[in-house]
């Protein structure tokens, strides 16, 4: 059998033995979706009406705040759904489940391909989730069309992508689980401090730099002219640049652990 068929084959195997890890323990993907949901319902009925009025001003009401958050949650379920690529991956790394791979007579890339693609998949299907619930408290994509909806979920399954890679290195990095859990949390705290829950204009001025160019902020305000009609500018650039550099940076950190076993 020549190199791509084996390839793909055992890939395949590797992603169905994820996918079925997965399924007998949902726990933790559960958990970490806890995280975007919960925010999306505290700032929509909590501080809803106080953000709009931030925002938009006297006119503005809570659903136009409800536009504006829902982008930015989204980018944020991809950041704390991939921690469980990292704990996935640490865990077979303190296992030393990936050690018998190493001898086994499987293409070398197939168990962290595996990884990458099964949680790429259990990101799509978390956002799905994630954005019935918006719709649910009354997000509604404004003059969108159907390219425009295929370019949002294009990005949305690039950034996923990207930060799988990422958590996968971290995973690999970590001596156990929990320690890649806590070495993955950036990836939740970084939307925190973005254009996710407020304009970056409006933040400190020393500040501003930070909140702008981060990976999420661009992500985030792509999104929203994708979905919302807004303008982009140069952040639809900037945020495939993120997620190039991302997807590089992480497979080549995920690579040389697995190739040296850490």
């Amino acid at each position: 059998m020549s190199a791509l068929p084996l390839a793909v084959r055992d890939s395949h195997t590797m992603l169905r033995r994820n996918l079925l890890h997965a399924r007998r323990y949902p726990s933790l993907t559960l958990n970490l979706l806890l995280t975007p949901i919960m925010l999306l319902l505290l700032f929509v009925y909590v501080f809803g009406d106080v953000m709009s009025a931030g925002i938009g001003g006297a006119t503005a009401n809570r659903a136009d705040y409800v536009a504006y958050l829902v982008p930015g949650i989204l980018m944020m379920t991809i950041g704390s759904t991939v921690i469980g690529a990292a704990v996935s991956v640490a865990t077979d790394m303190s296992e030393g489940i990936m050690d018998r791979f190493r001898t086994m007579a499987i293409h070398r890339g197939a168990p962290i391909i595996g990884h990458v693609v099964g949680s790429v998949l259990q990101v799509l299907a978390s956002l799905v989730l994630v954005g019935a619930v918006a719709v649910a408290v009354g997000f509604r994509s404004t003059g969108a069309g159907a390219l425009e909806w295929l370019a949002a979920f294009g990005l949305l399954a690039l950034f996923a992508l990207a930060l799988t890679w990422v958590a996968v290195g971290m995973g690999m990095a970590s001596p156990n689980a929990e320690a890649a859990g806590n070495s993955a949390m950036p990836l939740i705290l970084l939307p925190l401090i973005s254009s996710a829950f407020i304009p970056a204009d409006t933040m400190p001025g020393w500040f501003q730099p930070i909140a702008k160019y981060q990976p999420f902020t661009p992500a985030i305000e792509t999104l929203r002219g994708l979905l919302l009609g807004t303008g982009i500018g140069d952040n639809g650039w900037i945020a495939l640049a993120w997620c190039a550099g991302l997807t590089v940076l992480g497979y080549r950190w995920s690579m040389r652990s697995f190739n040296r076993g850490r």
